[in-house]
């Protein structure tokens, strides 16, 4: 056999191999474009001040016409800073990936209690301690836009009701209550005592009580 003729027989079965992969690929793995839910022009939006362990930011959260978040973006204190470069390319990420239908429950559920530096106390009561930026941002989103709290605090405002504000000694003895408290052995959050055990407020497990 021909040289030429080698080179043809090749081809023809690469030909018939791809032809055959082709079709026995079923139909709706044959891959559908991401479709990107821009906003509009103009917006609504929302912007919160946050600081975990001396870090210091704001983030503000674009809304579509029904509510929903569709782009975050944060600013740092510290401009130019590595914590700041990161903070605002993760942002782009996040806000990629709301425009392109990722549910915001998922990232909640990826992205809260992680754990890494810089973390600390928040001063937000609902909060408490942030185990890292992206786990107190994400708690934040999960707060704000998945438990209902939203349309609450926008009813309170446009009221004109005031929250209900503890006293400096009801905060204290909270503070007091957790003492030595273990961290969640599922969730990593903080517990608190519960009789002789402790109970974790964020996903109701115990220490051992029933």
């Amino acid at each position: 056999m021909s040289e030429t003729s080698e080179v043809a027989t090749v081809e023809h079965s690469e030909e018939q191999t791809q032809k055959s992969s082709e079709e026995s690929r079923p139909e709706g793995s044959r891959g559908t474009p991401a479709v990107r839910r821009r906003l509009p022009d103009e917006r609504h939006s929302l912007t919160h001040h946050f600081s975990v362990g001396g870090q210091e930011g704001y983030v503000t959260v674009g809304l579509y016409e029904d509510g929903l978040p569709g782009e975050m973006f944060i600013r740092m204190s510290k401009e130019g800073s590595t914590v700041s470069g990161l903070m605002d390319s993760f942002a782009t990420a996040v806000s990629l990936a709301l425009q392109y239908g990722v549910p915001l429950q998922v990232l909640c559920d990826k992205f809260s209690h992680t754990r890494f530096e810089p973390s600390g106390w928040s001063g937000n009561p609902k909060i408490g301690y942030a185990k890292s930026l992206m786990d107190y941002l994400f708690r934040w989103l999960g707060l704000r836009f998945l438990k209902g709290e939203q349309g609450i605090l926008f009813e309170r405002q446009s009221s004109g009701e005031l929250p209900h504000e503890r006293s400096s000694i009801e905060a204290l003895g909270q503070v007091v209550e957790l003492g030595d408290a273990p961290t969640c052995q599922f969730c990593g959050s903080l517990m608190v005592r519960n009789g002789s055990c402790y109970r974790c407020l964020e996903c109701g497990c115990t220490s051992g009580c029933s």
